[in-house]
């Protein structure tokens, strides 16, 4: 690749760190395509870090819009491939293979972290067997419908989900828009892979498979754009279900060889399939065929379970207001969603069409 010709440069901002990492030197990978209005926003969060990392490297995958210009004047160093990697497990790749620093986080271009998030997801790396760790993940903006019902499922999932597979050390994923790995691993693993739709979940796995261990630390807390439209979101959930599926196919003899992470991803491949089709398939049917509008109510029977972490974690947000108002638009999500799941699933299994065109989500 002609352009990584480059040498990699410690850059004026990592001169600035006044002393090493207490858990080691940090290099973060940012890789973007085509994010000129929201790398600034990254960046700024990244260098305004209770603990800074070493380096910053932005993979300009072959932007047309400006993305790299808009990154070199904030003083990072920026690799641009010699074309498109296609994804970003891709572009990720193409910094990896130039870091030599002990940790490597890789964070979305339009993400953005909370003051001490780097520090708090560091600590999780003071055990030995932790390869990997990701935080709490909030919408930084909720005014759609659509960002409202990403806002109630991420409320719910990073506060009930999240810390249940926590507990046994088996998130399901360690989330792509924010997570911290040790480089060691992640180069022994070569990086990410570009065989599923979902490297952030291939690569969880793959280290659950190889007895690391992953963690999920709520007190790091970053915050990426979400689609704000039906157009993105649909984009988004394409390449989220047919990834996950395509995981499941890939992965399901060595997960069953996993305690506890054979549970989880038992619980999510029959949620996903069989509410789905529940959702979709048969509540309409029965309320048609019985002539029975009273059993559309079935679409509403778990709110109660759903409201309690989501308003309970709003609460402390202050943001209870916003959760309440925000609800109904997760119910319009979570038909969306089996909508897709139900699509992958008949694409991926009956079919045997599988999709591999990566789609940006927002």
């Amino acid at each position: 690749m002609a352009s990584l010709s480059a040498s990699l440069k410690t850059d004026n901002f990592a001169r600035r760190v006044a002393a090493p990492l207490r858990n080691g030197h940090l290099t973060v990978i940012v890789p973007a395509y085509n994010e000129r209005e929201s790398i600034a926003d990254t960046l700024h969060s990244l260098q305004g870090q209770t603990r800074l990392p070493e380096k910053i490297v932005v993979v300009d995958d072959c932007s047309t819009d400006g993305t790299g210009d808009v990154a070199r004047m904030l003083d990072v160093s920026v690799v641009r491939p010699a074309s498109n990697t296609g994804s970003k497990a891709g572009a990720q790749n193409v910094a990896l293979q130039l870091i030599d620093t002990e940790f490597t986080m890789a964070i979305d271009a339009d993400t953005t972290l909370a003051p001490d998030a780097i520090e708090k997801l560091l600590q999780a790396f003071d055990d030995s067997t932790v390869a990997a760790a990701c935080g709490f993940v909030i919408p930084r903006f909720v005014n759609t419908l659509w960002e409202r019902a990403r806002y109630v499922e991420y409320l719910l999932a990073f506060t009930w989900y999240k810390p249940i597979q926590d507990y046994y050390r088996k998130p399901l994923i360690s989330s792509g828009c924010f997570s911290m790995y040790r480089t060691s691993v992640l180069k022994q693993h070569d990086g990410w892979q570009t065989r599923t739709l979902a490297e952030d979940m291939d690569l969880t796995w793959s280290l659950h498979e190889h007895g690391y261990d992953v963690r999920f630390v709520p007190e790091a807390v970053c915050y990426p754009i979400e689609p704000h439209s039906f157009a993105f979101m649909s984009t988004q959930l394409r390449r989220w279900s047919h990834g996950f599926l395509q995981n499941v196919r890939l992965h399901w003899r060595a997960v069953l060889e996993v305690p506890y992470l054979r549970v989880f991803v038992m619980v999510a491949a029959w949620d996903a399939i069989f509410a789905s089709l529940a959702y979709v398939v048969l509540i309409p049917l029965l309320v048609v065929f019985l002539s029975m509008p009273v059993l559309l109510l079935a679409y509403f029977i778990d709110l109660p379970l759903v409201m309690i972490p989501v308003v309970v974690t709003a609460r402390k947000r202050k943001e209870v207001r916003k959760a309440i108002v925000s609800l109904p638009c997760f119910l319009v999500l979570r038909l969306l969603n089996s909508y897709f799941i139900l699509e992958a699933f008949v694409s991926e299994f009956i079919l045997k069409r599988s999709f591999n065109t990566y789609l940006k989500g927002h």
